[in-house]
Parts: C-alpha cells; sequence; structure tokens
C-alpha cells in the first residue's frame, strides 16, 4: 500500500513531492530486494521514468544516486563477498535505470520546446494575418471611405446648382457604402475560425450554385490541426472557387486532399479556360501570402490540355492524426 501511495504521489507531482515519493519508493524496492530477492529491482523502472520529470536537475541527480544506491545495498546484502554472473546483468540494468531518468528528461525538454516553437509560430502567423487584415482595410475600406468623402464634398458643392447631378451623386454615396459595409463584413468573416471541413461543403454548394459540378477526395478527413492553419487553408480554398466561378468558365472542378511525407497537399482542379486567358492575379497573391506565414506554399498552373490546378502545400510533421474509434 505505501508503495502505491509513493507512486500514485510521484505520478502526479513534479516538484519536491515527486522527489519525496520517490525516495520513498526505492527505499521500499530496497526493502523488497533484500527479504523477496534481487528480480524486485526491476520495479525501480517505475520510479526512474517518473523522477526524469521533474523539474528541477538536482532533484533528478538525487533519484539518480538513490537508485545506484538502491542496487549497491540490495546486490551487497545478497551477495556478500562473492560477486555472481547474476550480479553483473544487474549492474547492467542499474546502469539502464540510471540513463532512463536522463533520456526521460531530454524527451520531455524536446516536448516543452516543441509546444513553445508551435506557440510561437501560431502568434507569428496571427501577426501576418492582422497585417493582412491591415493592408486590406487601408486599400478596401480606405479607398471605399475615399471615394465617399470625395463624392460628398462634390455633392455640397452642386446642391445648389444642379439637382439632378446631386440625386446621382447620392445614389453613387449610397451604393458605394453598401459596398463599404459588404467589405467590412467579408473583413470581419475572415478573422473568424473557419473549419476546413465546413469550409469545402461550403465550396461544395457555391460550386454547384454555379452549375460546376464538384468531386472531393478527402484522404485525411481525421487530421488535426492549429485553428490559425485550419482557418488559412480555407480562405485560400475560398479564394481558389471564388476565382474557378468568376474567371475559369469551367464545368468540373475536383478537390483532393492528401498528405505525403508529413505534407500536407490540397489540389483543386478545374477544366477551365485557363491562364493564358484569365490572367494571374484574381488572388493568388493573398493565398501566397497565407501558405507563406504557415510556412507552405500556394501555387497555381495550367494543365496540359485545359483548366488549372491550384496546390496548396502544408507542412504538417508536428501534428497527428485523431484516432479512430
Amino acid at each position: 500500500m505505501l508503495f502505491l501511495l509513493a507512486f500514485y504521489i510521484a505520478l502526479w507531482n513534479q516538484d519536491w513531492r515527486l522527489l519525496i515519493a520517490s525516495l520513498v519508493g526505492f527505499t521500499l524496492i530496497i526493502i523488497l530486494g533484500i527479504y523477496e530477492g534481487s528480480a524486485m529491482l526491476f520495479s525501480g523502472f517505475i520510479f526512474a521514468d517518473l523522477i526524469g520529470r521533474a523539474k528541477k536537475k538536482w532533484h533528478i541527480a538525487v533519484g539518480m544516486f538513490a537508485i545506484a544506491l538502491m542496487f549497491l545495498i540490495v546486490i551487497w546484502f545478497e551477495s556478500g563477498a562473492s560477486f555472481k554472473l547474476e550480479f553483473q546483468v544487474l549492474i547492467s540494468v542499474m546502469i539502464i535505470q540510471l540513463l532512463f531518468p536522463m533520456l526521460i528528461y531530454y524527451v520531455e525538454k524536446s516536448k516543452k520546446l516543441q509546444s513553445e516553437l508551435t506557440e510561437v509560430n501560431t502568434q507569428l502567423v496571427q501577426q501576418e494575418e492582422r497585417q493582412r487584415i491591415a493592408r486590406d482595410l487601408h486599400d478596401t475600406i480606405g479607398h471605399t471611405l475615399t471615394m465617399i468623402k470625395i463624392k460628398t464634398e462634390l455633392t455640397t458643392k452642386l446642391i445648389d446648382k444642379d439637382t439632378m447631378r446631386v440625386k446621382d451623386e447620392l445614389n453613387d454615396i449610397l451604393a458605394t457604402t453598401r459596398t463599404a459595409l459588404k467589405q467590412v463584413r467579408e473583413l470581419v468573416s475572415d478573422m473568424n475560425f473557419i473549419s476546413l471541413e465546413s469550409e469545402l461543403i461550403h465550396c461544395k454548394q457555391h460550386l454547384q450554385t454555379a452549375d460546376i459540378s464538384i468531386n472531393i477526395n478527402n484522404n485525411c478527413p481525421k487530421l488535426l490541426l492549429a485553428s490559425v492553419e485550419e482557418t488559412m487553408l480555407s480562405l485560400c480554398l475560398r479564394e481558389a472557387t471564388t476565382n474557378i466561378i468568376k474567371h475559369s468558365q469551367a464545368k468540373k472542378c475536383q478537390i483532393d486532399i492528401n498528405t505525403i511525407n508529413g505534407i500536407l497537399k490540397i489540389n483543386i482542379i478545374d477544366d477551365g479556360v485557363g491562364l493564358h486567358i484569365q490572367g494571374h492575379g484574381n488572388g493568388l497573391s493573398s493565398m501566397k501570402e497565407r501558405m507563406n506565414a504557415l510556412l507552405g506554399t500556394a501555387s497555381i498552373e495550367n494543365l496540359p490540355t485545359y483548366g488549372t490546378i491550384v496546390t496548396l502545400t502544408l507542412p504538417i510533421q508536428h501534428y497527428r492524426l485523431e484516432q479512430t474509434t
């Protein structure tokens, strides 16, 4: 019971309580080893694993010293002056147990550094997206508000001179204001989380409304991504399908999602007129900005016959597939 209590305390703590519980555990193993045999020393792996998760290095050093002392005491009680072959095996086990806390410590440290790196990368991506939104505000909303300002000033000057012209200008101001409201809604929607699954459904409905048949091959539906990355991919997918509807004159579209060697790859293929007619603009720059911020890529190319293929790639080696039940 005392052994189980020590294990429970060591399992749920990483401070001084972990060290004390581990020392108690090693002491109990010494007692059991003396009275029940040296085979009990193998249970030292339990606390050797746990002590490697301690926050302070000197806790790990004390634990390693306790492991060595535990083996030496039990071997001395069993062997006396003799040194049998079985104790040579125990010495090898002791060395492994001494290395175990160090191995666990560096594995946990690596996980922590990876987590911090992912968090920093997410912050950088968010900062890039804020800068992009700021540019969009300047380039779209700023331009629209400037037009409203100019037309309002013109209307003020014409109000006593040309009533019909004033009415036309007021109608233009109203239309421009509606455009500004629409742009604000689009920018706000871009800042919200968008799941890739829901965006695939949205794109399918959007394309079908435009009389474009759509085939989606999602070969990794259980892939777990950071919310920022999933939103960015969804926005790029939205941009690509919007371009197909507006410019491609396509009748068919296919979306393939695969993972190859730790790389998520999304291909959006259409059978439209191709780049030589529609040009190279069409939102590709915004897709490239988003994917570059994620350390990924975005490209668009002509197919050998007709149509284009948009390719989005994203490194995902530090993510995992959701376990199916």
